[in-house]
């Protein structure tokens, strides 16, 4: 009986300290293919700082599961902490909505092999990407000619080669502007805007936020380009008052 007695003293003592499993209305979960030992990090941006959300150190197993509490839909990082000494390179980012969220990717390449299935925003976030993979592929070949062209001192090939670049920029930017007014009922729309053509002519900017719907317009994204924005606007108004001021 006294044994008995200190048994459940013991249980009751362990129950009370250990670590109740973290709640989150997002779950993400998948696989790293290869990934023996390492630390991996959920992270999102909060108040313009990157902070770690939940954390699970893998050391045999390569499954992980993890948990994040968003209230609409965010941007969320998984981060492989590797000890390479390279803080940007090891670190993929989704959209985290309600739900499940199931990433899988390899340790030799953890951005470019990784496949995210979630919501409705991360599918569109994906099919965005796939895109600017496209554009990039294209930039890229347009550097290297561009540095053969510096050494061959091709003048015309250098002038070609800025030309294409202008005319691949325009394209860019025309398919993101559309490509977020197409998805106006998404976060999506307006987090594109602002991370990949926040510079552009501030008449199709306004366009893009005019769009967007009730809902997208009140969201974290939403209220951030349009704060931007109208910022933007203020700034071209006081240069533009400024010029006129001097003689």
């Amino acid at each position: 009986m006294k044994q008995l007695s200190i048994v459940l003293i013991l249980l009751i003592f362990f129950t009370n300290c250990s670590t109740p499993p973290k709640a989150g209305n997002v779950t993400v979960s998948g696989n790293i293919k290869g990934l023996k030992k390492g630390m991996l990090y959920l992270q999102k941006i909060q108040d313009t700082v990157l902070i770690n959300v939940d954390s699970v150190y893998i050391e045999g197993q390569s499954d992980f599961l993890m948990k994040s509490q968003v209230s609409e839909p965010e941007i969320h990082y998984l981060y492989l902490d590797k000890n390479d000494g390279a803080r940007y390179n090891d670190r993929i980012d989704f959209f985290a909505e309600p739900g499940t969220i199931t990433i899988n990717t390899t340790l030799g390449d953890f951005e470019k092999d990784a496949k995210v299935v979630g919501g409705k925003n991360e599918a569109k976030f994906q099919e965005y990407k796939k895109m600017l993979e496209r554009f990039n592929a294209r930039n890229l070949r347009l550097i290297k000619e561009n540095f053969e062209a510096s050494k061959q001192k091709d003048d015309e090939k250098l002038i070609e080669n800025d030309e294409a670049y202008k005319k691949l920029l325009k394209q860019k930017y025309l398919y993101t502007i559309n490509f977020a007014m197409y998805n106006k009922k998404l976060e999506v729309a307006p987090y594109i805007t602002l991370s990949e053509v926040f510079d552009a002519n501030i008449k199709y900017l306004d366009t893009v936020a005019k769009s967007l719907s009730p809902k997208v317009k009140k969201s974290l994204y939403g209220k951030q380009l349009i704060t931007y924005i109208k910022e933007r606007k203020d700034k071209e108004a006081a240069i533009k008052k400024n010029d006129s001021i001097i003689p």
